[in-house]
């Protein structure tokens, strides 16, 4: 039994989509255990039809919310009856398997980096989102947790980044590169410059650097880069893909043979929604601590939470965070 530990009153849509995610969740694996955390008041009146999942539900009253709002680091030094606080404390103690939380991103980081801790051998913990490139997704690492990076922050990522790609999307060599304005080894900034030659010594399949517009042709499975670029392009992305979408509805609007054709093409453009469509991969797993944490978006619906849970139950299954020690060990001999 994989048990989870959600933050059920994180994010925008909370609790009432957390809750709807988590019984969608319990009802598609018979194998998933729930801990739902949080006011205890709004959470029961939306199990009244549960009656089937209650021996695989546990619930756990917190009474404080840690919000965009609050400062980070404080609130998770502070504020020690939120969900986020106790869960990665359940984590650490072995009480959770897994902790999954829509709510605060800074939060849900330095819980990570102070109450659950670090992985050995990791300096900074990375946020990495799957994102599609068009056969399949690939992850990005890091989106966004640390802004300023060290070379050595990005061999780190990488190898984070291949051991997830392995045990969770079951790829059995990732390719690894490394975020870049040229595909030449020479080409870059001094950070990029720095990091080429320790990406080529380390323990995964590097294919060098990958510029801006190779980075949704599959070129690699993993695509590192500092917080900051990579926040860039993770925001970028989903801004063309809905102004896309938008002008791609609107055109098909526009007169009568267009809506004709929009009405005969209608199954396909579901089809492309859907494999564009960031719900269905859950959400951006916290890499670099010693447990299973998933972040998931802050206005995630009931399916997007569902699967965030799914996917942290695929990490626990594959032991991510075994697989980066021994790679990194393997790296050290």
């Amino acid at each position: 039994m994989i048990h989870i530990y959600l933050d059920a009153m994180g994010g925008d849509n909370a609790p009432h989509c957390t809750v709807e995610g988590a019984i969608e969740a319990l009802r598609a694996d018979k194998e998933l255990k729930i801990t739902l955390a949080g006011d205890l008041k709004q959470i029961e009146p939306l199990l009244k039809d549960c009656d089937d999942l209650k021996d695989r539900i546990v619930l756990e009253h917190t009474s404080q919310i840690i919000t965009n709002h609050d400062a980070p680091v404080m609130a998770v030094r502070q504020m020690k009856d939120s969900a986020i606080v106790k869960g990665m404390l359940a984590l650490k103690e072995k009480t959770a398997d897994g902790f999954v939380s829509a709510g605060s991103t800074g939060a849900v980081m330095a819980g990570g980096m102070f109450r659950l801790g670090r992985i050995d051998g990791i300096d900074r913990p990375a946020l990495a989102p799957l994102l599609p490139n068009g056969r399949d997704f690939f992850l990005l690492i890091d989106c966004g947790a640390n802004v300023d990076c060290k070379p050595e922050y990005l061999r780190q990522f990488g190898i984070m980044g291949d051991a997830y790609m392995r045990c969770v999307r079951g790829i059995e060599k990732p390719r690894v590169g490394l975020i870049n304005i040229g595909a030449e080894a020479e080409k870059g900034n001094a950070l990029t410059k720095e990091a080429y030659p320790l990406m080529q010594e380390a323990p995964f399949h590097f294919v060098g650097n990958v510029e801006g517009r190779d980075i949704t042709a599959d070129v690699a499975d993993v695509c590192v880069a500092d917080g900051f670029s990579g926040n860039l392009i993770l925001k970028f992305m989903e801004g063309v893909a809905g102004t896309l979408m938008g002008i791609i509805k609107e055109e098909m609007m526009s007169d009568t043979r267009c809506k004709l054709g929009a009405l005969v093409a209608k199954p396909a453009f579901r089809r492309v929604k859907k494999r564009m469509d960031y719900t269905e991969v859950g959400g951006a797993p916290l890499l670099g601590v010693k447990g299973a944490v998933v972040k998931a978006h802050g206005s995630s619906n009931a399916h997007a939470i569902a699967c965030a849970i799914r996917q942290c139950a695929t990490m626990v299954r594959g032991n991510v965070s075994g697989a980066i020690e021994a790679a990194l060990t393997g790296a050290k001999e």
